[in-house]
Order: C-alpha cells, then structure tokens, then sequence
C-alpha cells in the first residue's frame, strides 16, 4: 500500500462528457482538481460501443461547453468520432485527467472525501462523481437457462454482424439500441424484436422538418421537461419506464427490412429457448439484450442512498454530505441532464455554482 495521499480541492470521479464539462468550469475559474478515469484513453466508453453507432442527437447539441463539435450542424457524429472529441477536449483546455484509474472506494473521514484506487489514495473537500452510474448490463436473471448452444450478447458487447452465430436473432428490448441493431442485422440474419415500443420522434432524422423543428425540440427538452415543472415531472417518470423515443429508426424500416416485430415482452425460458409472454418460444442461434443498464455505485461508502440504488440528490447536489455532486444523471434537472449536450447545461446551473461557493 502506498504511503502517498494526494490532496485536491475537488475530485472528479468519470472523464466522459459529465467530468470533462464538469472540469471545463473550475478550469476557468482556475481551482485545484483532478479527473480521475478509469479508461486507458479518453473517449474510450464510446470507442467500445458498436461500429456502426451515432449520437442519437445532430452535432449541433453534442458539444460541450467552449467547444462546438467540429461537424456540420444537423450531421449525426459517428461514436468515434465522439470519442477523438473528447480527447480533443481535454486536451485543448489542459484538463488533468490521470487515466487507468479504477476508483474502488469513496468514504468520508471527518471534513474531507477519501477516494482510493488500488493503492492510491486521493482527499478532498469536494467530490463530482461523474461515472454516469449507468454501466453495469441489466440481463434478466433467467438469461443464464438458455441453451448453451445460443449465443447470449449485451449491447454493451455487440460490435458487428460478423460476432454472430448462423441463424435466427432475438433482440430483446426496443428502444433505440434494439431497434438500431435489429435493422443492421437484418441484412445478414432472421430477426425479431421484442419489447414495448417507446415511441417514435415525430420527424425523419436529418430531413428538412427535423431541422426546423429540431431547436423547438431541444428547447422543451431542455427548458419545459425539467424536474421544476409539473410536466417535467411526470415525464421523467414515463421515460424511465418506457426510454426515449426512437430518434432514427420507424416501426416502418423495421417492417421493410424484415424484423418481425414482436410487441410482448421476453419473460422467461422454456426448453433452452426464449419464451414471450404470449406464450410463443422462438427458436433462434443469437440472443441480444438491448435491456440497458442499473447502478451500480457499491463503492460508494455513504449512506446517500434509495432503496433501488440510486443517489438522493437535488438536482446533482447531495444535502446529506456538503461537497458531493453527482453530475450526468439520467432527467438530473431536464430530459437532456444524461445527453451530451445537457450535461453542460446542468453544470452551468446549481450543481457548479453550489461546488464553486463552497470552493470561493
């Protein structure tokens, strides 16, 4: 173990897009921080998504603050291109972001934050955890009765067509990862696609209408669906139940391409083989659960949270514990707190603006 403990102002725990923005305001205002990161590259948590992903939002609102994604405006950015943005961001501003740093504990000793990795030892007054909290694959538990002659994937581990076995796939979850990948791999292979449809965005993504429509809708996004309105609120909890909707893909280019779409849900196994609940079993070679992620914040050693797992916090700030921040989270203040371009906003706002009195 070692003997050294590195003191800071203000850790930030996560160098994706919420830790960066979160390091672009207390750069200008020239404090003491650090970002610490799991990854060996900047950028990396979106070079490991699959090849053919884009941003579900057009260049225009996937900047962050003080530097416009280098696209044309209304052009979806490819997710390694996201990737080489995010390492160009910290690298124009200087932010200090020491990579391969796994972060396994947070605690509190008397007025200061303990953060440890490994043996590393990190104290400071203040702590932003920016992980997102998002990244642990929620896979049913009777995914593990499946025949083992099924090839199970996660999206999070879905690359390309080529990773598949021959034969008929099951994309469990419609929302816009299983619908996106369910047309791509339509071309190579039987497709079904199970699960509740979340909706679709009203215009065609990168028409004319969806660029004139497409400020409005960031607008209400950002400015009316917050956590202050009446109408905010209730659709937070619509979209934590049924996810956004789907941004590029219609019910329309799933039926033309081929995919079978299945509106009841996958629950169960019979015979090695996925059951719906209306009771058909699909005999298929590949099963990917596009059933998105949970929390997972066990090395976070306060009591700072709800029975399901997720932090007590008012718009990213915890009362309980004076100098934790939570940034990125999903609908933390708006619809767009979670996306790339929201997460700015919300650190413009009270979560920055409490971290930096307390740091003045």
């Amino acid at each position: 173990m070692s003997n050294t403990t590195f003191s800071y102002d203000t850790i930030i725990i996560g160098g994706g897009q919420a830790g960066l923005s979160t390091g672009y305001y207390l750069q200008q205002q020239g404090r003491d921080f650090v970002i610490l990161d799991a990854s060996e590259r900047i950028g990396d948590a979106w070079r490991k998504r699959w090849d053919s992903l884009r941003l579900f939002t057009p260049a225009r609102y996937s900047g962050l603050p003080g530097m416009p994604f280098p696209a044309p405006a209304y052009v979806y950015p490819a997710k390694d291109e996201m990737a080489d943005y995010l390492e160009a961001y910290a690298a124009c501003f200087k932010l200090p972001v020491q990579r391969g740093i796994r972060v396994d504990r947070l605690s509190r000793q008397g007025d200061r934050f303990v953060v440890t990795a490994g043996d590393r030892r990190f104290e400071s007054e203040n702590v932003v955890v920016a992980t997102g909290g998002y990244y642990c694959p929620r896979i049913p538990a009777f995914a593990t009765k499946l025949n083992p002659d099924i090839m199970p994937l996660h999206s999070s581990e879905y690359q390309r067509p080529s990773q598949l076995q021959e034969g008929g796939v099951l994309v469990v979850g419609a929302g816009n990862s299983g619908a996106e990948i369910a047309l791509e791999l339509s071309r190579s292979h039987p497709v079904w696609l199970s699960g509740r449809h979340p909706g679709s965005e009203p215009t065609r993504a990168g028409s004319l209408v969806d660029r004139l429509v497409a400020p409005l809708i960031w607008f209400v996004f950002s400015k009316v669906m917050t956590v202050n309105t009446p109408i905010g609120r209730k659709a937070a909890a619509q979209l934590r139940g049924h996810g956004l909707p789907l941004a590029r893909v219609k019910l329309a280019d799933l039926q033309a391409a081929g995919v079978e779409r299945i509106h009841a849900r996958t629950v169960g196994v019979r015979d090695g083989l996925p059951l719906l609940e209306d009771g058909r079993i699909l005999d298929v070679t590949n099963v990917i659960w596009c059933t998105g992620f949970r929390p997972d914040y066990g090395w976070i050693a306060l009591p700072i949270f709800e029975d399901d797992g997720e932090p007590i916090h008012e718009r990213g700030v915890v009362v309980t514990e004076p100098g934790l921040y939570f940034v990125g989270l999903f609908f933390q203040s708006a619809a767009t707190s979670s996306l790339v371009g929201g997460v700015g906003r919300d650190q413009r706002t009270l979560p920055i603006r409490s971290l930096l009195a307390r740091l003045l």
